[in-house]
């Protein structure tokens, strides 16, 4: 299964992340997550197997996440549209590694939950 992981090669979960799938022998490429954020059909997709949890796309412990003030934003009721773009126009704004295949969806790493895809 081919697969593109984004990702941030100075984010420790990323690179656990990363080991994992190679030790698994999983075949995928690595995006820099800072350089190109996933797409906005990407991040909808995403959305989609959250049950449209936006708040669980966002790297919320993140720089960016709190200058910008997103988790006010989000309890004001920031739109579906405008997250979304956000999220499309600055990588380091989504929780990472962020990962799709055909039938699933992963956002940060918890062994547990990449071993239901990847088991």
């Amino acid at each position: 299964m081919a697969l593109t992981v984004y990702q941030y090669k100075k984010c420790s979960t990323c690179v656990k992340a990363l080991k994992y799938l190679d030790a698994k022998g999983v075949d995928y490429t690595a995006i820099d997550i800072t350089e190109q954020a996933p797409t906005q059909e990407e991040l909808n997709t995403m959305q989609g197997h959250y049950d449209g949890n936006l708040k669980h796309l966002f790297n919320t412990s993140g720089v960016v996440y709190r200058e910008l003030k997103i988790s006010d934003q989000l309890k004001a009721g920031m739109s579906n549209e405008k997250a979304i773009e956000l999220l499309a126009g600055n990588g380091k704004l989504v929780k990472r590694p962020f990962l799709l295949t055909d039938s699933a969806g992963l956002v940060g790493f918890k062994e547990d939950e990449w071993d239901k895809v990847f088991g």
